[in-house]
Formats: C-alpha cells, sequence, structure tokens
C-alpha cells in the first residue's frame, strides 16, 4: 500500500477530521472515497458528452407516443 500525503492548513484538517468523524470513516477513506467518485464523475461526464455529440450528429428521434405504440405492438 502506498502513502500519498499533501498539506493543509489546522482549519481544514480540524474540518476533515470531523466531517470524517461524523460520517464514521477514518480520514483515508474519506479521501480516496472522495478522489475516487471525482474521477468516476469525470469519466461518466465525459462519456455523456460523447454520447450527445453522436446523437446530435445521428439523431433518431421517435415520439413518446410512437414509442408506447411500438412497445405495445
Amino acid at each position: 500500500m502506498t502513502t500519498i500525503s499533501l498539506r493543509i492548513d489546522s482549519q481544514e484538517e480540524k474540518l476533515i477530521k470531523e466531517y470524517a468523524k461524523t460520517k464514521n470513516i477514518s480520514v483515508s477513506a474519506l479521501f480516496r472515497n472522495s478522489v475516487l467518485e471525482k474521477i468516476e464523475d469525470e469519466i461518466d461526464l465525459g462519456l455523456y458528452n460523447q454520447a450527445m455529440e453522436e446523437h446530435k450528429e445521428h439523431s433518431q428521434s421517435i415520439s413518446f407516443k410512437d414509442l408506447l405504440k411500438e412497445l405495445t405492438d
């Protein structure tokens, strides 16, 4: 396992430790979970933007009424 360090001031340290305590997790788990969630969010946003661009280029829209008809036939 690897250790990563960062510099924060005492107010930030207090805030982070108190937050982790209220969530009943370690500061290490808080940082790990937060960073991984941030990475996942950015990946998801990139995939969404890519899908939207592809949709704009090759749009095949269908009305809700037509969709219901297609599903019930």
